[in-house]
């Protein structure tokens, strides 16, 4: 009997593959400068089983709807996604680089009666500060990582330094779920080393960018010897360096210089 062909790795995560839109963007949002010829788009999502035509459909999109300005033949992003790649950058580049001296931020929400939208952006803000909530209104993290406050933030949120008295693993554990997170780092790892396809490879990447950016980035002291969080950046960074090569021979099949480079990650 003849076997089936194995299942994609991105259908047994649960992933759709990218559309012509989100291919395009996740290799702009991973490059330096963030920009190419309308030529090699073209060939770099055929590279991706997308055709010509759906790619100059999306890039036209992307122009109406602000993602992308075109200027002689070259598209780059928006200076509204030119904010998100520093973030991106910034998020995806972040580590535990400062020594922890076992203190922790504690963040409380002062004041009532918010409108609920504004309860929910703050509570989005604070999210983005890798700050998890204790109990209503308290939001810790290990103070490893600097905390950059909006001027929105500042009335209504109170900064402290704190030190738990016992157990701060386990206060971590339950501000942070990281057995989940650890578990996805290492299922979206082993999917790269299967992922065969370039379409496949994108879709993981895509995935991997976006877990990355939820890494709680928790100190080693509180967390278990084989944290996947390395070898997960690792792979991202290896899977830019496929991009920037990829590009490296569509520029050069076209006759384009291009001196686009990827950031390490």
């Amino acid at each position: 009997m003849k076997s089936s062909a194995p299942e994609p790795v991105t259908s047994m995560l649960g992933l759709r593959p990218l559309s012509a839109r989100s291919v395009i963007l996740s290799v702009l949002l991973g490059t330096h400068p963030p920009q190419a010829p309308v030529a090699e788009i073209v060939d770099l999502a055929e590279s991706f089983d997308i055709h010509a035509i759906n790619a100059r459909v999306a890039l036209t999109r992307m122009v109406a709807a602000g993602d992308l300005e075109r200027s002689d033949a070259i598209y780059r992003l928006s200076p509204r996604l030119l904010q998100r790649q520093e973030r991106q950058d910034q998020l995806l580049t972040a580590a535990t680089a400062e020594p922890w001296d076992h203190q922790w931020h504690m963040a409380v929400v002062v004041g009532a009666g918010a409108a609920p939208d504004a309860r929910a952006a703050l509570r989005a803000q604070l999210r983005d500060q890798r700050l998890a909530e204790l109990r209503e209104g308290v939001w810790m993290r290990p103070n490893n990582v600097d905390i950059r406050w909006t001027p929105a933030l500042t009335p209504r949120v109170e900064m402290f330094t704190a030190k738990p008295d016992a157990d701060p693993e386990g206060l971590a554990r339950r501000l942070f779920d990281l057995d989940a997170w650890a578990h996805a780092a290492t299922e979206l790892t082993t999917a790269m080393d299967n992922a065969y396809t370039p379409m496949q490879r994108v879709t993981v990447a895509a995935a991997t960018v976006r877990h990355l950016l939820s890494d709680p980035l928790i100190p080693n002291e509180l967390l278990d010897e084989n944290w996947p969080s390395t070898a997960l950046r690792a792979t991202y960074d290896n899977y830019l360096d496929e991009i920037a090569a990829m590009r490296a021979t569509l520029s050069s099949d076209n006759s384009t210089p291009d001196n686009s480079t990827r950031i390490r990650t």
